[in-house]
């Protein structure tokens, strides 16, 4: 977290950042934990697709994503990985593994035949924290949204407010609500209670981290927002990328977000004319009235689809 000048600066939401996690994770437990594998099994999602990552630049040339479609987003600056990698680029690739990596790889691989949008909001430079200003951030989004994302994968947070930061990112999410693009962002890791411009927005899905057994992990951000219209997804002892074109086991709430993320891509190449209300609602499920978020139950989501389809 960090100021430059009375510049709001967004961090990554992931402790692939920081510090690893669980080394002796099983790769199929988060997967299994968000009931995932059957629709897997069903879909390995749609070409053309488009899943918008605003996130880090992604190692595009590693062996477990060599086949995916990853495209940059036009006009967006810092798409290229540092050689050597930095931690930017160690945290989109480790997102994107979640995403797109190759089935039967070491990661996740949620939906690897659908395009990855990347529209990096931190760039590979130097060490430490990635870091990005509300302005990179709202253009990322109105960015991926122009270049025909249909799912965005935000992987930022932030806890100091500005007024006109807030605006501009205010706009920008009404931009993706208003063309139908479903926005799922990280909520955070810095073991707070409440919300921030971007987990506040009603149409966004924030997304909390989950341990093994599916209860909050210490450090994620919990709340009313997340609560109430959010989601719980698996961010301890996740396996997935690294720039290097090995693996890495890390977590944290951008984790989490990737498998909402890739789960909503997949219902989508499944029900493709299902429309982006009827698939938030599948699911985020019904109103209810708490700060911690349920689990998400990808099997439920796709029940309740397949029930709407066979019922027009």
């Amino acid at each position: 977290m960090g100021k430059a000048g009375c510049v709001t600066t967004f961090t990554a939401s992931t402790a692939a950042t920081s510090r690893l996690r669980n080394p002796a994770s099983v790769p199929g437990e988060p997967l299994a934990a968000v009931r995932l594998m059957s629709l897997m099994v069903r879909s390995r999602g749609q070409p053309g697709l488009a899943v918008g990552l605003i996130d880090g630049p992604v190692a595009s040339g590693h062996p477990d994503l060599a086949a995916a479609d990853i495209r940059a987003v036009a006009g967006a600056d810092g798409a290229t990985c540092a050689v050597p990698p930095g931690e930017a680029c160690g945290h989109g690739t480790f997102i994107a593994g979640i995403l797109v990596g190759r089935r039967g790889s070491p990661a996740p691989s949620i939906c690897p035949d659908c395009t990855l949008l990347v529209s990096p909001i931190f760039r590979d430079i130097g060490q430490g924290t990635p870091v990005a200003t509300p302005e990179q951030v709202a253009q990322a989004i109105t960015a991926c949204v122009a270049a025909g994302a249909r799912v965005l994968n935000i992987s930022a947070s932030t806890s100091m407010p500005s007024t006109r930061a807030d605006r501009e990112l205010e706009g920008a999410l009404d931009f993706a609500a208003h063309n139908g693009v479903l926005v799922v962002a990280a909520a955070g890791n810095q073991a707070t209670l409440g919300s921030w411009v971007i987990t506040r927005h009603p149409w966004v899905i924030p997304v909390a981290g989950c341990d093994g057994g599916g209860r909050p992990t210490w450090d994620s951000n919990l709340g009313f927002s997340v609560g109430r219209r959010g989601l719980g997804a698996p961010a301890d002892g996740v396996r997935s990328l690294s720039p290097e074109g090995t693996t890495r086991t890390s977590g944290g709430t951008s984790c989490a977000a990737a498998f909402v993320t890739g789960t909503a891509a997949l219902l989508w190449s499944v029900f493709p004319s299902a429309g982006a209300n009827d698939l938030r609602r599948a699911l985020i499920g019904g109103p209810r009235r708490s700060v911690t978020p349920p689990l998400l139950d990808a099997e439920s989501a796709y029940v309740t689809l397949l029930a709407q389809a066979q019922a027009r």
